[in-house]
């Protein structure tokens, strides 16, 4: 890993057997449970099976630095839980790391995937450019009896949550074709 400081999210994907959908959510209540006791752990999201969509259950884990995953990924518990699981689902378990940015440039309903890396830091730029632009322009002068911090604290958080949210999904669908362009 070459910046072992930064958050590291682990994407597991993993089709459960029919039938087995009740048991598989009560072992996944127990495996996150489990998850957020190790050092690090940052938080787990579960996104479910929608029918025509997706048609697995994928696992986001998220964990402060590569190390502190590590540690989760090789340990005990984990290994006790997935052994639980293996009644329930029709194979092992699909597993994909990412870090920094990375995690903006999936598809929804499609496998994940991550771009090269310069492609993804040419889209960052230009949509962290053109939404800052507009930002200043638009909330500033609302802003502008705040102090200066405040202000940039404000409009910050504001480019954040639009990127993550709003913004970067519709940019990675839109330039899905250059992104994932086969070499």
């Amino acid at each position: 890993m070459e910046q072992e400081d930064q958050s590291v999210t682990v994407v597991i994907s993993q089709n459960v057997k029919p039938g087995c959908e009740s048991a598989y959510e009560a072992w996944l209540k127990d495996i996150t449970s489990v998850s957020r006791t190790y050092l690090g752990h940052l938080g787990t999201n579960v996104i479910r099976p929608q029918l025509g969509v997706r048609s697995e259950y994928v696992i986001i884990f998220r964990f402060d630095n590569y190390e502190h995953l590590l540690v989760w990924m090789e340990s005990r518990d984990r290994q006790y839980w997935l052994s639980q699981a293996q009644h329930l689902v029709h194979s092992e378990p699909h597993v994909q790391q990412l870090s920094g940015l990375e995690a903006w440039f999936s598809l929804p309903g499609q496998p994940l995937k991550t771009p090269l890396r310069y492609k993804t830091a040419l889209l960052t730029w230009a949509v962290v450019y053109v939404l800052i632009n507009l930002l200043n322009r638009l909330l500033a002068p609302l802003l502008g009896i705040l102090p200066p911090l405040m202000i940039s604290f404000i409009i910050s958080a504001t480019m954040v949550v639009l990127l993550t949210y709003v913004v970067m999904p519709r940019v990675t669908r839109l330039f899905s074709s250059w992104l994932y362009a086969k070499s």
